[in-house]
């Protein structure tokens, strides 16, 4: 969206031109603070300027979108000045969403070296995390959970484990195995995770066999409603890849991302904020896609080139000084408005 000229921020509060019908005349929508964003900001082709650093496409890709999980914390614990750098490199209303690491899910079928105290393990992670915490931009810890947790008495104590682990925090909840939602069982996983004071996280994903879930729109905690988009290639889903934009390698349609508009219109009158996060990332299909929903949201969006993503800034083309030198990229040179 263009304001005299100018690119207005991400905004939260959305106004969008409604379709007759659409939102059954509630304006729930209206009153959500919905952000958009993508899983990971690193990798996404052709989306930063080909000069751009590495460590300034954080500050570039929060020009765009006010919202990122973290996912390099599901591979490795990450040091403490990592996230206090990724704090300094973006604006005051930026949030991250922090993925747990893989032994706090029990994706690690037996401890690592020096990991075999899981208590000390989730320590190190509360310890990492607080630069964000400090200044108020995490947003949520995202516990997703592999297709062996399954629905059990003991992966349930685990998860009452994460919760007094981080008493304090809001906590995401995604699980990737079908017995959790098992007619049956699904309204117990929903009970559990209000009492817990969690988020169900709503996934779109392929349904092809057990380590899939259905698409469950429940909100259990009031303060946010969680989509993640996994897209829907279920020749990918199972198959053993080199990374993950291999397994995620899907582009949404219009028509498809146009269908969610209506039940983020409802989770919109359950929840106080929203986010809308893309995991397709292959390619840049994360970015375009995640541009796509926030313009049938009725949210701001920059110019786009003939690929799909936002046209380079004119300011960053201005690279060089006028004594000659390379300036500094930082977030003050990058932001927008």
């Amino acid at each position: 969206m263009l304001t005299g000229g100018r690119f207005t921020p991400p905004g939260w509060r959305i106004r969008p031109p409604v379709t007759p019908g659409t939102f059954g005349g509630k304006g729930a929508i209206e009153l959500a603070e919905i952000k958009v964003g993508t899983c990971a900001w690193a990798d996404h082709e052709d989306f930063y300027p080909g000069h751009l650093k590495p460590g300034d496409r954080l500050s570039y890709y929060a020009r765009f979108f006010p919202l990122v999980e973290v996912d390099s914390t599901y591979y490795a614990l990450q040091p403490q000045r990592n996230f206090a750098l990724w704090a300094q490199r973006t604006p005051d209303h930026f949030r991250f969403n922090v993925k747990a690491y893989g032994a706090m899910t029990r994706h690690h079928r037996e401890p690592r070296p020096g990991e075999e105290d899981i208590a000390q393990v989730f320590r190190k992670f509360d310890e990492s995390i607080q630069p964000l915490r400090a200044v108020g931009k995490l947003a949520a810890l995202h516990f997703q959970f592999p297709p062996w947790f399954v629905a059990n008495t003991q992966n349930r104590d685990w998860l009452q484990l994460c919760r007094e682990f981080f008493p304090q925090d809001l906590l995401s909840i995604e699980f990737r195995h079908r017995s959790w939602f098992a007619p049956a069982q699904q309204p117990e996983t929903l009970q559990m995770l209000t009492k817990l004071d969690a988020v169900h996280v709503i996934c779109d994903e392929p349904q092809v066999g057990s380590g899939t879930v259905p698409l469950i729109t429940a909100v259990t905690n009031r303060q946010l409603a969680m989509i993640r988009f996994h897209g829907r290639n279920a020749g990918t889903w199972y198959k053993p890849a080199r990374t993950t934009a291999e397994r995620f390698d899907y582009l949404y349609s219009r028509a498809e991302l146009q269908s969610f508009v209506p039940l983020v219109a409802d989770l919109a009158g359950q929840a106080a904020e929203i986010h809308l996060l893309m995991n397709n990332n292959r390619a840049n299909y994360a970015v375009r896609n995640a541009l796509d929903l926030m313009n049938l949201l009725g949210l701001a969006v920059p110019s786009l080139d003939e690929r799909g993503v936002p046209v380079t800034p004119p300011d960053l083309n201005k690279d060089v000084s006028k004594n000659g030198e390379r300036k500094k990229p930082g977030y003050d040179q990058l932001k927008l408005f």
